[in-house]
């Protein structure tokens, strides 16, 4: 799970600085950038909610300690 949230916020990096080329100087190879980041934050947020929810089952499937 620590790999996929390295990986979002690489890519939230990846796509706050490409977002500003684009919107400040117009570069259209930034705004493709961009959405790829955008696109690939969505498929580790769907994984990291699957993985979220697993843990979750794991953790109410133990007996609580005394």
């Amino acid at each position: 799970m620590n790999d996929n949230i390295t990986s979002l916020q690489t890519n939230f990096s990846d796509f706050q600085e490409n977002i500003v080329k684009f919107m400040e100087k117009d570069n259209s190879s930034a705004a493709a950038r961009a959405r790829k980041a955008l696109l690939e934050m969505g498929k580790l947020t769907r994984t990291l909610r699957k993985q979220i929810q697993e843990r979750k089952k794991e953790l109410k499937s133990q007996p609580k300690a005394a």
